[in-house]
């Protein structure tokens, strides 16, 4: 997008107010357009416009551009892991939108006399995060489009010379098929939490990933809002895993984008009587087992005043090698993990922690196993997720029904199956709700329904009025009248 009009110094109230107002009108007109469009093209306009966005993104040069401007830009995670984010994420999303109507009549309920209609929810404000600002964008960008909206970006300062050319990039395709640019765009520089919120009071949607900040301000907001929740995803490694298997699928999930993802793993509680050999087949897939002293260097340098060291987070094995003075042994690892028995505030392990640094937990059985997990997830990341590597499902879905959670993982690398997968039923997105548990207004993966109101076409039928004798029978033969 262009900003060389707009002035780097700070704005007043009065700039931010006309600038946001702006970006709102054009948002507004190119709904109109598209509206049109729609009308003469139908839903397959609508999945072209959503397929050129993906290409914007998919198309190698790009996804390899991006990745590279990503890293360079944040100085987070590392190009391969976000070549493969914004390539996977992408044909997986489209793989969805593509398969469903979302204009028009999307359903029909002849018994219940219904018919039902989505409409476009007006212009949505997408809060982006920094450990994602290229796949995010355009993830948005395409479940907005696909229910006829508009949408307009505001990613965190940090991460705004990574995300314009993203930005520009849907925006050309979008020109080159015959649609307005102004469908998708972005704050300009120099962003500022005045404006991300001035956005959040004018638009008709809000949906933020990243700061748990922006995330309050949107339900502050005064407008509907779709925000997410912290990660923090404990894992189970149960009696009867594939030990093999479940190493190497958390080493895969643990060590991509060098763990910026909320789902990656951040603390694995191994059953007592497989403890030893999980440790070896960690240890066989790259791990290293830190020694005490080694330890407690990383606990008091991982953290600085209370926050996360930007030296370590989202940084390679080498940084946190040279970071904790690990041994010589550790060379040539792909992460790190160290024991730790206690949770909460005063077990800065036991929380989430955006680096290659791997918790681990001893429990005694499988009750002792689930209840590590409740209380990680009390103190850190409840609703979000967890997982189990076992081949008694009777203990995953005890798991299920126990934690309060939205998703729990059986046997998948959690980082890539909490969003969506190949092979599994989850949608993918790159926006995950935690429910009330986290204060979140959505307990599913964001997708496009998310995106569109409905309006109900309600036909009389045949009454359908039970006897009193069916509905308070029972409550009578029991109770009484």
């Amino acid at each position: 997008m262009q900003d060389t009009a707009v002035a780097q110094a700070p704005r007043d109230a009065d700039e931010t107010d006309v600038i946001v107002q702006d970006l709102i009108g054009k948002a507004r007109a190119a709904m109109a357009t598209y509206a049109s469009e729609i009308e003469a093209g139908g839903q397959e306009r609508i999945d072209e416009a959503v397929t050129a966005l993906a290409w914007s993104i998919y198309k190698p040069d790009n996804a390899k551009r991006f990745a590279e401007v990503a890293v360079e830009v944040t100085g987070l995670g590392d190009v391969e892991s976000k070549i493969i984010k914004n390539t996977r994420k992408t044909f997986g999303t489209l793989r969805d939108l593509l398969r469903v109507k979302s204009t028009g009549i999307i359903e029909e309920v002849p018994e219940k006399g219904l018919v039902k209609w989505a409409k476009p929810v007006g212009v949505v404000a997408a809060g982006t995060p920094s450990t994602n600002p290229s796949a995010t964008p355009v993830n948005k960008a395409m479940m907005a489009l696909k229910g006829g909206n508009a949408i307009i970006m505001a990613p965190p300062p940090n991460a705004w010379a990574a995300t314009n050319p993203v930005i520009e990039a849907m925006r050309a395709a979008l020109k080159h098929i015959g649609l307005p640019e102004d469908l998708v765009q972005m704050l300009p520089k120099p962003i500022t939490r005045e404006m991300t919120t001035k956005l959040m009071e004018l638009a008709d949607l809000n949906v933020v990933t990243g700061s748990q900040k922006n995330v309050t301000n949107a339900y502050k907001s005064g407008k509907p809002a779709l925000g997410v929740g912290l990660g923090n995803a404990p894992v189970i490694v149960d009696s009867s895993a594939d030990l093999a298997q479940a190493a190497h699928k958390i080493m895969l999930s643990k060590t991509f984008d060098n763990a910026t993802s909320c789902s990656s793993e951040n603390a694995i509680v191994i059953v007592d009587d497989v403890y030893d050999a999980m440790i070896e087949a960690f240890q066989a897939e790259g791990g290293y087992m830190s020694t005490p002293e080694e330890r407690t260097r990383i606990v008091d340098r991982l953290w600085v005043n209370g926050q996360l060291n930007r030296s370590v987070i989202a940084q390679g094995p080498a940084a946190l090698i040279k970071e904790f003075e690990l041994a010589d042994g550790s060379k040539g690892c792909k992460f790190v993990m160290a024991e730790e028995t206690g949770i909460g505030k005063e077990h800065p392990l036991s929380g989430e922690k955006l680096s290659l640094v791997l918790t681990i937990y001893r429990a005694k059985d499988f009750a002792d196993a689930k209840k590590r997990v409740k209380d990680i997830l009390d103190y850190q990341g409840r609703g979000h997720s967890c997982g189990i590597h076992t081949t008694n499902m009777d203990h995953a879905h005890e798991l299920a029904a126990d934690t309060d959670v939205v998703r729990v993982l059986v046997n998948q690398a959690h980082t890539f199956g909490n969003g969506g997968g190949f092979d599994n039923g989850l949608p993918f997105t790159l926006t995950m709700g935690c429910g009330t548990w986290q204060a979140n207004s959505i307990d599913d993966n964001l997708s496009w329904r998310d995106f569109v109101n409905v309006t109900h076409l309600v036909n009389t039928i045949p009454e359908d009025k039970p006897e009193e004798e069916a509905l308070f029978g029972k409550f009578w033969a029991k109770y009484g009248k």
